[in-house]
């Protein structure tokens, strides 16, 4: 039996199901600092190494500058993507001390296997009332399991350092905090 969905009517299209959104990454929160030390931190190598656990670093605050953050490759080994850690490296396209950066054909490159990407990073900060909201979103989709399991790891890994960032930024350092980047600066 025919039900009124069904039934064709004239001059009436039909929406084909639309597919969805390729996977990223996308997050926002309140900081209670100021937008430009929300953006140093992205670019800073000792504020790096602690809330997002980076090895080494080398970022450059400008357009066309290099944007690359190293970590330790993990004990562990994924099943599909292989040890963790790594590079993460790409361009500086956008940089506004005071509203963020965005980064074009960035590309991981794990220890071990492909790289994937291009990619792209882009943080925006704006006053919220007292606070910074920053938005982190980070796309490049290839219809792969290989890239679908990649947004699978980093996503708590973005949401704990993104986490880490806003205690860094809020929270006074400790002692041993301080004696740590002071020793780092030396």
């Amino acid at each position: 039996m025919a039900t009124l969905r069904s039934i064709p009517l004239p001059g009436v299209r039909r929406r084909s199901k639309v597919a969805p959104p390729p996977p990223s990454f996308q997050h926002s929160l309140l900081i209670k600092a100021a937008p430009t030390r929300v953006v140093a931190a992205f670019f800073d190598p000792p504020a790096l190494a602690h809330w997002w656990q980076t090895a080494r670093s080398v970022t450059t605050p400008r357009l066309f500058g290099v944007y690359a953050v190293e970590w330790e490759p993990t004990p562990f080994s994924d099943e599909i993507l292989g040890p963790l850690g790594g590079t993460f490296f790409g361009t500086v396209i956008d940089y506004q001390t005071t509203r963020g950066f965005a980064v074009a054909d960035a590309f991981w490159l794990p220890p071990a296997g492909d790289p994937i990407g291009p990619m792209a990073l882009e943080v925006s900060c704006a006053m919220d009332g007292p606070a910074c909201r920053l938005r982190v979103c980070q796309s490049g989709y290839e219809d792969s399991e290989r890239w679908q399991h990649y947004y699978e790891v980093i996503t708590p890994g973005w949401h704990t350092s993104l986490a880490a960032l806003k205690h860094y930024l809020e929270e006074p350092p400790t002692a041993s905090e301080r004696e740590a980047r002071r020793r780092r600066r030396v």
